[in-house]
């Protein structure tokens, strides 16, 4: 699975507001071994949103968290689009949601907060604890919640542990070394596709230097893959230390 986070907020770009979502996905993400694929932070522009959604839909493997744009102002534009991409097909009313919103506002749910119960064909409704006004889901893959933190990180949390609470350990070993990266890239490049690589190059003192980490859910492989660094730098006379 790809895991994408999807942060429409253009208060959070013109710094009216600090993300919270990010490292929040990521953490909760992280409990049971998995790691985001992507995390974008787009603005509240309809062909922005749309495109970012497309994007993420021609991956077979996406998951998907989308955070903001689903309340009653005209700024919220994420569940017509959702509905646009997701579906093809108009919004339509969902029964629970709609009585959810008259429950709790009464006449005051008229004009405008009504329509928050307009959502895409086929969505499932996310509980919301703070205020019971939905978030929704798609393909059970597909997930868009508010941009509050209180409300949205709840739904997300419950969706992840539901969904995709299947642990995958993942292994990492990595290494510092005195040399630049250049010396190591033939290695790099002969390395198994099971093998996730990260290679930050350093300059401390004015000289090169590499940390190396690659991760895999072979352990073997990885461990195979990281002694020929080892046994390279060893040949080589180049002095390195594991972290």
């Amino acid at each position: 699975m790809n895991f994408y986070a999807v942060i429409i907020g253009t208060e959070i770009l013109n710094n009216r507001r600090q993300d919270k979502h990010f490292s929040f996905v990521r953490d909760e993400l992280a409990k049971y071994g998995h790691e985001l694929y992507a995390s974008f932070t787009i603005k509240d522009e309809k062909r922005l949103i749309a495109e970012t959604y497309k994007m993420i839909q021609r991956d077979p493997n996406a998951v998907m968290f989308s955070f903001g744009g689903i309340g009653s102002t005209p700024d919220d534009l994420t569940r017509e689009i959702a509905a646009e991409v997701f579906t093809a097909k108009p919004l339509c009313t969902h029964p629970q949601f709609l009585q959810d919103i008259k429950d709790r506002f009464a006449e005051k749910a008229y004009p405008h907060r009504i329509h928050m119960a307009d959502i895409p064909e086929g969505s499932e409704l996310l509980k919301n604890p703070v205020n019971n006004m939905s978030g929704f889901s798609l393909e059970q893959r597909f997930f868009f919640v508010p941009g509050f933190p209180s409300m949205a990180h709840p739904m997300i949390k419950n969706a992840i542990k539901k969904y995709f609470s299947v642990s995958v350990k993942k292994y990492r070993k990595t290494l510092y070394a005195h040399t630049s990266e250049e010396r190591l890239i033939d290695l790099m490049q002969e390395l198994p596709s099971t093998i996730d690589l990260s290679c930050l190059p350093l300059f401390v003192d004015g000289e090169a230097h590499v940390e190396l980490s690659l991760a895999s859910t072979d352990e073997e492989t990885l461990l195979q893959s990281f002694l020929s660094f080892e046994k390279m730098l060893k040949e080589k006379n180049i002095f390195y230390k594991l972290i």
